[in-house]
């Protein structure tokens, strides 16, 4: 097949699509009042997704540093509960929505508070609580701490801070009012110092969303590992955010994107969906708001795309993917000849199977599909099992769709099962593969066992081994028949009879006395039974040189299951009468064919031990 190149994830490919979308949207203006702020380029435009389980996605300009503005308000606000405790904190700061904008002196009339920790006021006020044994040391606390949020070390703009302490004079009269009222205890140019060092550090968008993946992963960076605030902390920071991140839009932004969000004047916006992903996206044209008209519009975009608000009925919290093995380790029902064994050995790595469980919203979907994405590397087909999926939620049907697309184009074979109970997510792929002149690109099975049927033809077909099913086997190949010499063949040759079964007939019925040895010579049979839903599981299926009824020469109960013909079929039948009769004149080949019915039925038990396994895993 030559170089494998990974495709193209999905969730990849959809943010290309929104970033190319939202890159000709010019609205807004760049900050201006901090001169260093008005330097920024208005085309740098960035989106990175980050999730839990430290998957990151971009596109853009994710990679271009900016400063991190008010962003960090929530990430100090979380410093200082942890060194002060929520008590001594809610005595300094409130927690009440302002509808005001994030340089508003928005205090409580009695005690002089900040109403919260996002505007400028309150941000202050939580700088002054950093603990510290100097001011020094107070700032490499903090950087050391947003390091750990954003999983590398970061650093300060000195011309940004310069800036911002040059012209912050209405931050530098906010700061005096608070001494007023003694939320500061001392001189709040030691205060303000900090507050301005903490707006003017450095981070790019692909920090940014791993700021936000590490709240939303309970504190911990999903990419390190290591912890950047500690997990009974996190449920504050968010609360605030959720209420007054987006200053006098936090009402709107609830209600369009819903998500615990912050933005900069910088040009960032942040976004946490607890226990699943962090958004970031890096813009520097603001609105009158002062948050940044691209990234507002991208965080709408994703969340109505995706269902990410946070108030939507949750799904059921289980694992998306149940199983995941390869045809080595797993087969079809179909039992195959030894050198066909062989040869899907050999080959069994090149096809993937994943059985999906739950609910399918974007978050357990990504899980999924990139995993799909992964496994391309080295497989030339992979199937996705839907019997156990739930529910599939309206945005799930595009993103397996740009999957089947991103698998065709690089000839990788995607396999659907047991998707027809999903009739809305069917009736998508269906619409939108219909015009397609490659009718497989859209492969579909009722069950896992055909899908996995298919693949193995497929690659049986690729060694150059047969895969025709009334291809006939004479007495002397068929597999009973192993060691037998030919005079002992020419005597059973004369106890059996030649019995001939149209397409659908059934030769044996659950029920019927075991009275017969079944020795297939062409055509397929199935061996089947009925479930208590009414409808019929295969348990095997036979191919010329294969034989079944093998109980009725061990015990004599009824029969256990339905034998049904494929095609056309011919047997060799052997009566347990006449087998019987070889213990008196040929007990050798009685002891032959027993130990042959023996091997069969180990090699089954070894193959269904083998399978359990793999799916107890």
């Amino acid at each position: 097949m030559g170089e494998h190149i990974r495709i193209t994830s999905p969730v990849q490919s959809y943010l290309e699509r929104l970033h190319a979308k939202y890159q000709t949207l010019r609205d807004g203006e760049v900050a201006t009042y901090i001169p260093e702020l008005a330097k920024a380029d208005a085309d740098w435009f960035g989106i990175c997704m980050a999730t839990v389980d430290g998957r990151l996605y971009e596109v853009g300009d994710t990679r271009q540093p900016f400063t991190i503005q008010s962003i960090s308000k929530p990430l100090t606000y979380g410093l200082a509960l942890e060194d002060r405790g929520i008590s001594n904190v809610l005595n300094k700061i409130s927690v009440e929505p302002t509808g005001d904008a994030f340089n508003s002196i928005s205090l409580a009339p009695d005690s002089g508070c900040p109403l919260n920790p996002m505007i400028n006021a309150g941000a202050i006020a939580a700088a002054s609580l950093v603990a510290g044994h100097s001011a020094d040391d107070r700032f490499n606390r903090l950087l050391s701490v947003f390091s750990l949020y954003a999983g590398r070390r970061l650093s300060l703009d000195e011309k940004v801070y310069d800036s911002e302490r040059t012209t912050g004079h209405r931050n530098r009269a906010i700061g005096h009012l608070l001494r007023n009222f003694d939320i500061l205890a001392g001189d709040p140019e030691l205060a303000l110092d900090l507050y301005f060092k903490q707006c003017s550090i450095n981070i790019d968008c692909r920090d940014l969303s791993l700021i936000a993946a590490t709240l939303a992963n309970g504190g911990i960076n999903p990419v390190s590992g290591e912890r950047a605030v500690k997990a009974e902390v996190v449920k504050h920071i968010l609360s605030v955010m959720t209420t007054c991140g987006m200053y006098d839009y936090a009402g709107e932004w609830v209600y369009w994107v819903g998500m615990p969000a912050k933005s900069g004047v910088g040009g960032g916006v942040m976004a946490v969906l607890p226990g699943q992903l962090g958004i970031g996206v890096f813009s520097p044209l603001l609105d009158a708001r002062g948050n940044s008209t691209r990234g507002v519009a991208v965080c709408r975009e994703l969340s109505a795309d995706l269902n990410l608000h946070f108030l939507r009925v949750p799904p059921s919290a289980r694992s998306t993917i149940r199983a995941h093995y390869t045809l080595g380790s797993v087969r079809s029902k179909r039992l195959r000849s030894d050198a066909d064994r062989q040869r899907l050995d050999a080959a069994g790595n090149h096809v993937r199977v994943f059985e999906l469980q739950g609910d399918l919203t974007f978050a357990t979907a990504e899980q999924a599909v990139r995993r799909v994405v992964e496994a391309s590397e080295t497989a030339q087909c992979v199937i996705l099992d839907f019997r156990r999926v739930s529910a599939i939620e309206d945005c799930i049907p595009a993103l397996f769709l740009d999957l089947l697309q991103a698998c065709r184009a690089d000839d990788v074979q995607l396999l659907l099962a047991s998707v027809q109970q999903h009739r809305q997510f069917l009736r998508f792929l269906e619409e939108h593969t219909n015009g397609d002149a490659e009718p497989s690109r859209l492969l579909l099975f009722s069950d896992l066992d055909q899908a996995l049927e298919w693949c193995e033809n497929r690659l049986l077909r690729q060694s150059g081994a047969s895969t025709d099913p009334v291809r006939a086997v004479e007495l002397r190949d068929h597999l009973i028949c192993r060691g037998i010499s030919e005079s002992d063949l020419g005597r059973l040759q004369s106890m059996l009879e030649r019995q001939t079964f149209a397409p659908g007939a059934f030769i044996v019925r659950k029920g019927d006395p075991a009275n017969a040895l079944y020795l297939l010579s062409s055509g397929e049979v199935s061996v089947v039974i009925d479930l208590p839903s009414g409808q019929r599981k295969r348990l095997s299926t036979l191919s010329p040189g294969m034989a079944f009824g093998e109980l009725a020469v061990v015990n004599r109960g009824p029969r256990m299951a339905d034998v049904r013909a494929d095609t056309a079929v011919e047997c060799y039948v052997l009566a347990t009468s006449a087998f019987d009769r070889l213990a008196e004149t040929a007990p050798h080949l009685k002891m032959q064919i027993l130990e042959n019915l023996l091997r069969n039925v180990s090699d089954m038990l070894s193959r269904a031990n083998r399978e359990l396994a793999t799916l107890s895993e």
